[in-house]
């Protein structure tokens, strides 16, 4: 019976220490240390929040860069975040990149579309880009912004992101930070 006592008496000392002190430590170090990460990172523009530097979300405006397809929940749904589980040899799969890929062929004749365009993130929320993909997409968001290519390029270069520490990941584009500053260069017609 000693034993059962004290197993239940380590179980609930370890809950509340482990599952209730220490997280609320934590948290209230980041607050204090690192408030902006703490809070996701999120971006406010004109006293509302537009959105997270850390998931994605959907752009379907011609003027805008588009994000990587979402395969969480309905699309960019954080709460049901997840990779699709398809494999390569699954047809759906299959048949909704070819889909994708003679879309975007449709949009940029002759050029190779980049991977990143037609395939999912394993979050499903991912808020970045390669460089080509964006690059892919420079002609469409240039033309409907009524800006040259060259312009849209040079913003495209003041957001791209380099590897982290110089050698880990690969260089990227935040797409809800580079659509805010092409809003910035000139807003979208109407």
């Amino acid at each position: 019976m000693k034993n059962v006592v004290t197993a239940i008496l380590m179980t609930l000392v370890t809950t509340v220490l482990l599952g209730l002190i220490y997280p609320l430590a934590v948290t209230g170090i980041a607050q204090v240390i690192f408030p902006d990460k703490a809070n996701g990172q999120l971006i406010v523009k004109d006293g509302q929040v537009v959105g997270s530097r850390l998931i994605g979300q959907p752009f379907t405006s011609a003027g805008y860069f588009r994000s990587r397809p979402s395969a969480a929940g309905n699309g960019y749904d954080a709460a049901n975040s997840s990779g699709s589980n398809l494999g390569p040899t699954s047809k759906k799969l299959i048949d909704r990149v070819k889909t994708d890929v003679e879309k975007l062929q449709a949009e940029n004749p002759g050029k190779p579309v980049p991977v990143d365009l037609v395939t999912t993130s394993a979050s499903g929320l991912d808020p970045h880009l390669s460089p080509a993909a964006a690059e892919f997409q420079v002609p469409r968001v240039a033309r409907e912004r009524g800006l040259s290519e060259d312009q849209v390029r040079q913003v495209v270069q003041l957001h791209t992101a380099g590897r982290q520490f110089g050698f880990l990941g690969e260089p990227r584009v935040n797409v809800l930070e580079l659509n805010l500053a092409l809003d910035e260069l000139r807003p979208l017609r109407k």
